[in-house]
């Protein structure tokens, strides 16, 4: 059996992920001391992480940092950089990666985002399941997490969890 690929991901109400400027502050909404919405489960299980150069750079300016030991993680970018320790910087399709990285014997691949490999990943059928946080705002405008697509994506329902803060957590795996 193959690796499952899974989209872990929080957006407003309205489907976006970030504000236009990458401005991601509206998660702050639904942050609560000892409450990480069943991340640190999720991520224990995973032993790839591949997201965009821009999500990349977010995190990073936000003061966090990414652990280099545990984890193998491509970044998705156009220009050539050096890969330092687990990070690697990925200039090709995302498509050939996760195809590639699915085949071989592993644990969970984690697409943290953006937009961008979501939806190509999408697209190209390769993406097993969907872990949507459902943050309560409607921004109005942004970047959304989908996409105008031709293809219709049939999904199921695997569970759905409210918590306090007013966030909702739908998890979906694709119908074959």
């Amino acid at each position: 059996m193959s690796r499952p690929v899974i989209v872990y991901i929080a957006m407003s109400l309205d489907g976006y992920i970030a504000k236009a400027n990458d401005d991601i502050s509206f998660l702050s909404l639904v942050e609560c001391d000892g409450e990480d919405y069943g991340y640190n489960n999720f991520y224990a299980a995973v032993d790839t992480v591949i997201m965009g150069m821009r999500t990349y750079s977010k995190v990073l300016s936000m003061g966090h940092s990414f652990p280099t030991n545990d984890k193998e993680m491509f970044i998705i970018t156009r220009s050539q950089k050096t890969s330092k320790g687990k990070i690697n910087f990925y200039t090709g399709s995302p498509v050939d990666l996760v195809a590639s990285i699915k085949e071989k014997p592993g644990k969970v691949i984690f697409i943290d985002g953006g937009s961008y490999v979501v939806n190509t990943l999408l697209e190209a059928n390769l993406i097993d399941e969907f872990v949507i946080s459902i943050v309560p705002v409607i921004l109005g405008e942004g970047i959304p997490l989908f996409k105008n697509s031709e293809k219709e994506h049939k999904l199921s329902l695997v569970e759905s969890k409210s918590y306090s803060s007013g966030l909702v957590q739908l998890h979906y795996k694709f119908l074959n």
